[in-house]
């Protein structure tokens, strides 16, 4: 067989993998900011010069071959060790410079950001984030891959290979409409909840886990027509009077005050979730990642009732 070591290109395996993620050529192309002819032309090439079949192309959609799945899974190795060795040698000038991807779930980015972005800014000026927001099983995925660098998510995870940092523990208050016969309490026990109607997220968000779980020594009843996809609408629902619910204590500091909704905490011992670092155990960056989780502690020290840094 013919000799095509040299012939492979770091770019060409990288427009393949984008497109055996998008499994459309256009979007593909969008992704890696080239032309649509040009990712084509390239994933062609690299067939000619492999001899073998990556791709499957019609007009409707795009799939892998088998040979073309394989080489993808070892094309993302590939590409994570070339990007190891870049970070390896900028982090050698400085390592709290350049690029760093992150990666936060969604019931913890949009809440913990206003708090954590200003000193991020003034203590790491020179490390730009680049933020993407993904349910855990996605962001842990996407670190496997090496498409993120570190992600904040809640515990507990899978944590083979990779290094976890806890920050700060936070706890869950109840969120009840302002009329809701539970709201004349100041304190709840779990066992207030029995057998009233609790609001969830969908399936695939860690909280609603986390929820079910502290719930599981009660009957709560959970409308079977309603799943909602964030926090916010959450509240929305709760302020209509549909339900209670189960907020984290950054969502309630983060949020405007409604008056159609009461929050409630529970008595000890109570509810809370762990939020965590998380990375590639063999990670070149893993000082700017320690450097940002200390920053986080640092900006959730007294910066809301239901938050200890740990």
């Amino acid at each position: 067989m013919k000799s095509i070591n040299s012939g492979i290109s770091l770019r060409a395996l990288g427009y393949l993998v984008a497109l055996s993620e998008e499994r459309h050529f256009g979007r593909a192309a969008k992704r890696c900011l080239i032309s649509q002819p040009t990712l084509s032309a390239q994933v062609k090439k690299l067939e000619d010069l492999l001899d073998v079949q990556l791709v499957e192309r019609s007009q409707r959609r795009v799939m892998l071959t088998d040979v073309g799945e394989q080489v993808v899974a070892r094309a993302r190795r590939v590409l994570g060790e070339v990007g190891e060795i870049c970070a390896l040698a900028e982090s050698r000038h400085d390592p709290l410079a350049g690029v760093l991807r992150v990666g936060l779930i969604p019931t913890v980015g949009p809440y913990l950001l206003p708090f954590a972005a200003p000193g991020l800014r003034a203590e790491l000026p020179a490390l730009r984030l680049m933020l993407y927001e993904y349910q855990t099983h996605e962001l842990l995925s996407r670190l496997e891959k090496g498409s993120i660098d570190m992600t904040i998510v809640a515990l507990p995870i899978e944590s083979d290979g990779l290094t976890v940092e806890p920050i700060f523990d936070e706890e869950f208050v109840a969120a009840l409409p302002a009329d809701h016969v539970l709201s004349l309490r100041k304190q709840l026990k779990v066992a207030d909840l029995d057998d009233h109607q609790l609001l969830l997220l969908e399936d695939g968000h860690c909280l609603r886990d986390q929820a079910l779980e502290f719930c599981s020594r009660i009957q709560v009843r959970e409308p079977q027509d309603f799943r909602a996809t964030s926090l916010e609408t959450l509240r929305q629902m709760v302020a209509a009077g549909a339900g209670m619910t189960l907020l984290p204590a950054l969502a309630i500091a983060a949020s405007r005050p409604d008056s159609a909704i009461i929050t409630r905490p529970f008595r000890a011992p109570r509810p809370y979730r762990t939020v965590a670092g998380v990375w590639r155990q063999t990670s070149a960056r893993s000082y700017a990642m320690r450097e940002i989780c200390r920053v986080i502690r640092a900006a959730m020290r007294d910066a809301t009732p239901g938050i200890r840094t740990v």
